[in-house]
């Protein structure tokens, strides 16, 4: 009786054990293809509940560098194809939304680098040109919008930046702001998150960074942020990744360092600590896009070397991983 009862009670202690370690660490879910060109480096924005898509490139196509621009209805899962976008096609561009309008400027035609910068009143579905970027022609900068005004920096000219400009759409007109701290950079990334910006990963002169930095916009201030690498068990540092914001966590992932990556990282920005995530499920990349759409996270496209994607997925980062769905 006494072995009988011994084998019980290791019996109950191991199933125990075997559901205190279950984690919900996220699930990736395959969605509808995109149905335009499979491509890399584009931009998205999203207005009310439609996302808009385009640019970017494709080496497979004749012409390689794109400017098609495409509206989503997640409600009903289809692509409108909208008037293509009026400027030069391009990569490496910026994108944001301020007041139910979207807003996209700089990037690289594959001939010279730009700096005009474009306004989109999904209403008419018409573009308006408004004034330069403040700073250089560029590509692979960062940009986000925070209140009621825009702001892009970082990005290479030719040389590596670390500047920064707000644009306020009332009166069209861009002003340079305080400088991020830390390293100038290309092809980092950023997300929003209660009223504020962080900006991390990228390269500088080829060297992947690890520092992380928050912008007040209250106070036209950057702060510090604990490095991406201050754990060893950290992989976090990339170039070409992609960012978003869901609920009071943010999320980055994909990219590229020594190849393609599928990895995705949670950050909290009141413990500034990170949390590895699920693998993205889809195949590895880089120069994918991402968005939010009622609270619903999305990455579409991207590219692993001359391969290029249309596929979408979604993030449910709460949920038990299932490789199957």
């Amino acid at each position: 009786m006494k072995k009988l009862f011994l084998i019980v009670v290791v019996l109950v202690l191991v199933s125990g054990c075997k559901k205190s370690t279950v984690e919900y660490i996220g699930n990736w879910i395959k969605r509808s293809d995109f149905e335009g060109v499979p491509r890399g480096s584009a931009v998205s924005f999203v207005i009310g509940d439609k996302v808009y898509f385009g640019t970017g490139f494709n080496s497979g196509q004749d012409s390689e560098y794109l400017k098609d621009f495409w509206m989503y209805d997640n409600a009903r899962d289809f692509w409108t194809r909208l008037t293509d976008f009026p400027g030069e096609p391009r990569i490496g561009a910026v994108a944001f939304t301020i007041n139910g309008k979207g807003y996209m400027g700089l990037g690289y035609n594959g001939k010279v680098k730009l700096k005009d910068f474009w306004e989109f009143n999904p209403a008419t579905n018409v573009w308006t040109q408004k004034a330069d970027f403040g700073g250089t022609a560029r590509y692979g900068a960062v940009g986000f919008a925070l209140g009621n005004k825009g702001y892009m920096g970082t990005g290479y000219d030719d040389n590596d930046n670390r500047d920064f400009y707000s644009y306020d759409p009332a009166t069209n007109a861009w002003t340079q702001i305080a400088s991020m701290g830390g390293s100038k950079r290309q092809y980092s990334v950023a997300f929003t998150i209660n009223e504020k910006a962080y900006v991390t990963t990228g390269i500088n002169n080829g060297v992947n960074l690890t520092d992380l930095w928050q912008f007040d916009p209250t106070t036209n201030t950057w702060t510090q942020k604990a490095d991406i690498d201050y754990d060893t068990s950290w992989t976090i540092v990339r170039s070409g990744g992609t960012a978003f914001t869901l609920g009071t966590k943010s999320y980055v992932g994909l990219g590229y360092n020594s190849g393609v990556r599928k990895d995705f990282w949670e950050y909290d920005p009141l413990l500034d600590t990170w949390t590895n995530k699920t693998d993205f499920e889809g195949s590895s990349r880089q120069n994918a896009s991402s968005f939010v759409i009622n609270n619903r996270a999305f990455i579409i496209g991207g590219q692993s070397s001359s391969y290029f994607f249309d596929d979408i997925w979604e993030l449910m980062p709460f949920e038990a991983v299932v490789t199957t769905d």
